[in-house]
């Protein structure tokens, strides 16, 4: 776990491809109750620790993720992204290039419950809901394209189909195209900044977590000067 900013109503850390934000039906653990235990610890807290969830990140997805350590902050929060006040930034490293360097994605997304999985709706239809993002290309490899990504919605796996549906998969993203998985078995979209005014102290906060180690290919765009 690293974490990236701490005060007395907030931590913010850098998750991995393999944790999981929240229990789910599988059972692992999850990256809410490391907190909470490493908290309990740190702090030696006793009884339990309250430790509020305001957004998540699909597990093969790495990236900032903000929790709420008082019920007050909590509450802001969930106002705060209602109202679109958090600004998140993503990375995606996908194969082929979009139609141009930069553009808007506006689709109708549906989601089927049954196969965890959503799907590009050529028109709105019951039950499907609109999905907007913008997107910049930062460079390009041999086989791939680095895309900067501004979500403007947040639909279910909504990044990983709207790129999908572009002719654009994520690579390591089975479940939407892409032929073969990483090593890792995570996905190469990564939640790389994060700006928002804090819910109480009214400070302005910029955070952004160092892209992950175990995929070298971010490292390539980094070294050159494609990625701050």
């Amino acid at each position: 776990m690293t974490i990236l900013y701490e005060d007395n109503h907030l931590i913010i850390v850098n998750k991995s491809c393999s944790e999981i934000v929240q229990a789910d039906k599988t059972g692992d653990p999850s990256l809410e109750e490391d907190i909470k235990q490493w908290l309990k610890r740190t702090h030696n807290k006793a009884g339990n620790v309250f430790l509020g969830v305001s957004h998540r990140l699909d597990r093969p997805v790495t990236g900032v993720v903000i929790f709420a350590k008082t019920s007050k902050a909590l509450a802001r929060l969930n106002e705060m992204f209602r109202k679109g006040e958090i600004h998140k930034t993503y990375f995606a490293l996908v194969k082929n290039s979009p139609p141009a360097t930069e553009g808007r994605l506006e689709h109708y997304l549906w989601r089927n419950e049954k196969q965890n999985k959503s799907y590009v709706c050529e028109q709105e239809k019951p039950g499907s809901k609109k999905a907007i993002l913008d997107y910049k290309l930062l460079g390009r490899s041999d086989r791939y394209a680095l895309l900067e990504i501004d979500l403007k919605t947040g639909r279910h796996h909504q990044i990983r189909c709207q790129l999908a549906g572009i002719g654009c998969p994520i690579k390591g993203d089975l479940k939407y195209g892409y032929p073969r998985s990483n090593p890792n078995k995570g996905i190469s979209l990564h939640a790389g900044r994060v700006h928002f005014v804090h819910p109480v102290s009214k400070i302005e906060l910029s955070i952004k977590a160092p892209f992950p180690v175990d995929e070298a290919l971010w490292s390539v765009f980094e070294q050159q000067n494609c990625l701050e």
